[in-house]
C-alpha cells in the first residue's frame, strides 16, 4: 500500500518541479515530466510479473485457450501505452495529436477484441441448447 503513496509523491513532485521550471526553460519542464513518469514505471515493473503469474494460474485452472489471455494482456498494454503517449502529447501542447493517438488505439483495441467477442458468442451458442433442454 505504501507504493501508491510513493507513486503519488513522485508524480506531484514532478508536476511541481515542471511548473516551477516551465517559465524559465520549457524544454526542461517536459524532460522533468517524462523523467517522473519513467521513475513511476520503473517502480511498478515488478507488479507486472505478479499479474502475469496470476494470469498463468487462471489459464491453468480454467482450461480456456491461452491466446485469449494473451490478447487481453496486449489490449491492456496498448491501453496503457496509448494513455501514456497521449499524455506526453498533451503535455507538450499537442493535445490534438494525443487525441488521434487515442482514436488509433481504440480502433486497434476493437480489432484485437474481435476474437474474444467471437469466442464468447460461440460459448453462449453452445450453452443455449443445453440450457433449453434443462428447462423442459
Amino acid at each position: 500500500m505504501d507504493i501508491i503513496f510513493k507513486i503519488i509523491a513522485i508524480g506531484l513532485i514532478s508536476c511541481v518541479a515542471a511548473m516551477i521550471v516551465r517559465p524559465v526553460r520549457s524544454d526542461f519542464s517536459i524532460i522533468i515530466g517524462i523523467a517522473g513518469g519513467l521513475i513511476i514505471i520503473a517502480m511498478i515493473i515488478n507488479y507486472f510479473t505478479g499479474i502475469i503469474s496470476t494470469l498463468k494460474d487462471i489459464i491453468g485452472i480454467t482450461g480456456l485457450n491461452s491466446s485469449i489471455y494473451t490478447i487481453l494482456l496486449k489490449i491492456i498494454a496498448i491501453g496503457y501505452l496509448i494513455d501514456f503517449s497521449a499524455g506526453i502529447c498533451s503535455e507538450t501542447g499537442n493535445s490534438w495529436l494525443g487525441d488521434k493517438i487515442i482514436l488509433g488505439g481504440k480502433v486497434v483495441i476493437m480489432v484485437m477484441a474481435l476474437p474474444i467477442i467471437t469466442n464468447i458468442l460461440n460459448i453462449i451458442m453452445e450453452l443455449l441448447p443445453k440450457w433449453k433442454k434443462s428447462i423442459k
